[in-house]
């Protein structure tokens, strides 16, 4: 069954209405007819099963069979502050990380990035990487569309990060830096995760291909 978004005020009593582009996508490309079923969510917990009634020319409505409330959420919101890397594999990477639960991704343009987004390319980068979130959010049954932030340097991202409850960075070195009570860094890292509790919120970095510089970590560190 096809999955679309919508926003709280598009829900009634008995009927949805979805607006936008869903509208094409609805009557031009899955060329779908009154009486055919579909799924709707409102992005915050609450899932509708829907047969469509009407399709006009920029509004498709539907009558609410069934509602439920979603529970397809992490415990936890998980941020993804992912370094920008090379080619097109962010949009391999931010689908995965909807598929996976993230709450949200965040560019990060960190010192060893190879990629460098102009304003243009950045919003036309944006663009598209939010269409990847939302079509997987579809696929994976999401109760909500993740968001893509804006591309941000790497200590503006270390200001979001100091927001959160707890932080994470992978890095090859940190037995080197974080080794104490004889309990290496994975270690350390598996105790932390087992003391996050339901509603806490959680960033992860991830660098790019030629990993992060010293300094960016200790600047994390700190």
């Amino acid at each position: 069954m096809y999955h679309f978004f919508v926003e709280p005020y598009q829900v009634g009593e008995k009927e949805i209405k979805i607006l936008g582009s869903d509208v094409n996508h609805i009557k031009n490309v899955l060329r779908m007819r009154t009486g055919e079923q579909i799924a709707v969510s409102d992005g915050f917990g609450h899932a509708y099963g829907c047969r469509i009634t009407g399709l006009e020319e920029e509004r498709v409505t539907a009558e609410i069979i069934t509602r439920e409330e979603v529970h397809a959420e992490l415990p936890s919101r998980l941020i993804l502050f992912q370094c920008l890397p090379k080619g097109d594999k962010m949009e391999l990477i931010i689908q995965k990380a909807v598929e996976l639960g993230a709450a949200s991704v965040v560019p990060v343009a960190s010192r060893r990035c190879v990629v460098k987004l102009d304003a243009k390319k950045e919003e036309n980068k944006r663009r598209r990487w939010n269409a990847v979130a939302e079509s997987a959010a579809k696929q994976s049954g999401r109760g909500m569309i993740p968001q893509v932030a804006p591309t941000v340097d790497f200590a503006e991202a270390l200001l979001q990060a100091k927001e959160l409850d707890v932080c994470l960075m992978p890095y090859e070195c940190a037995d080197e830096l974080l080794g104490e009570d004889g309990m290496t860094a994975m270690e350390q890292t598996r105790a932390l995760l087992k003391q996050i509790k339901k509603g806490q919120s959680v960033g992860i970095f991830i660098g790019p291909e030629g990993g992060f510089e010293k300094a960016e970590v200790q600047a994390a560190m700190e």
